[in-house]
Protein backbone atom coordinates (compact mmCIF):
# COMPACT_ATOMS: atom_id res chain seq x y z
CA UNK A 1 0.00 0.00 0.00
CA UNK A 2 1.49 3.43 -1.00
CA UNK A 3 0.47 6.71 0.90
CA UNK A 4 0.60 9.97 -0.77
CA UNK A 5 3.38 12.47 0.46
CA UNK A 6 0.41 14.82 1.65
CA UNK A 7 -0.52 12.26 3.76
CA UNK A 8 3.14 11.74 4.96
CA UNK A 9 3.70 15.10 5.23
CA UNK A 10 0.07 15.47 7.78
CA UNK A 11 1.11 12.49 9.52
CA UNK A 12 4.55 13.83 10.40
CA UNK A 13 3.89 17.40 11.70
CA UNK A 14 0.69 15.87 13.51
CA UNK A 15 3.09 13.44 15.36
CA UNK A 16 5.41 16.05 15.89
CA UNK A 17 2.53 18.76 17.43
CA UNK A 18 1.15 15.65 19.59
CA UNK A 19 4.74 15.55 21.11
CA UNK A 20 5.58 18.96 21.87
CA UNK A 21 1.89 19.20 23.24
CA UNK A 22 2.68 15.96 25.45
CA UNK A 23 6.00 18.01 26.51
CA UNK A 24 4.23 21.06 27.70
CA UNK A 25 1.48 19.00 29.35
CA UNK A 26 4.20 16.76 31.62
CA UNK A 27 6.24 20.34 32.18
CA UNK A 28 3.69 21.58 33.75
CA UNK A 29 2.67 18.50 36.00
CA UNK A 30 6.02 18.30 37.01
CA UNK A 31 6.24 21.99 38.28
CA UNK A 32 3.07 21.66 39.72
CA UNK A 33 5.06 18.41 41.61
CA UNK A 34 7.91 19.81 42.29
CA UNK A 35 6.40 22.63 44.15
CA UNK A 36 7.23 25.02 41.35
CA UNK A 37 6.75 28.67 42.77
CA UNK A 38 5.13 31.02 40.28
CA UNK A 39 7.08 33.55 38.23
CA UNK A 40 6.21 36.38 40.24
CA UNK A 41 9.31 37.30 41.98
CA UNK A 42 9.74 40.06 44.70
CA UNK A 43 11.66 43.03 42.48
CA UNK A 44 14.96 44.27 43.77
CA UNK A 45 15.00 47.19 45.68
CA UNK A 46 16.84 49.65 43.12
CA UNK A 47 19.86 51.01 44.89
CA UNK A 48 19.84 53.96 46.18
CA UNK A 49 21.23 56.50 42.99
CA UNK A 50 24.34 58.68 43.11
CA UNK A 51 25.92 61.39 41.38
CA UNK A 52 29.11 59.76 40.98
CA UNK A 53 30.81 56.32 39.49
CA UNK A 54 29.72 53.51 41.48
CA UNK A 55 32.49 52.71 44.48
CA UNK A 56 35.24 50.25 43.93
CA UNK A 57 33.34 47.92 46.63
CA UNK A 58 30.97 47.61 43.47
CA UNK A 59 33.50 45.24 42.05
CA UNK A 60 35.06 43.31 43.95
CA UNK A 61 36.54 40.33 41.69
CA UNK A 62 38.49 43.12 39.25
CA UNK A 63 42.00 41.46 38.71
CA UNK A 64 39.84 38.40 38.03
CA UNK A 65 37.60 39.70 35.64
CA UNK A 66 40.48 41.60 33.80
CA UNK A 67 42.16 38.35 33.74
CA UNK A 68 39.26 36.59 32.33
CA UNK A 69 38.80 39.31 29.72
CA UNK A 70 42.28 39.31 28.95
CA UNK A 71 42.50 35.27 28.56
CA UNK A 72 39.58 35.48 25.99
CA UNK A 73 40.93 38.27 24.17
CA UNK A 74 44.31 36.57 23.24
CA UNK A 75 42.36 33.24 22.44
CA UNK A 76 40.02 34.84 19.65
CA UNK A 77 43.84 37.15 18.54
CA UNK A 78 46.01 33.77 19.04
CA UNK A 79 48.38 36.11 20.23
CA UNK A 80 49.95 35.76 23.79
CA UNK A 81 48.01 37.31 26.96
CA UNK A 82 51.15 38.94 27.69
CA UNK A 83 50.57 41.26 24.57
CA UNK A 84 47.40 42.37 26.02
CA UNK A 85 47.04 45.84 28.32
CA UNK A 86 43.48 46.70 29.42
CA UNK A 87 43.45 50.43 29.90
CA UNK A 88 39.94 50.83 31.41
CA UNK A 89 36.50 48.99 31.65
CA UNK A 90 33.35 50.64 31.41
CA UNK A 91 29.88 49.02 32.01
CA UNK A 92 27.88 48.61 29.21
Amino acid sequence: MEYSSLFVCLMGMGTVFFGLVCLIVLTMIMGKICGGTPSAAPAPTPAPATGGPAPAAAEPNRPELVAAISAALAEELGTDITGIRILSLKKL
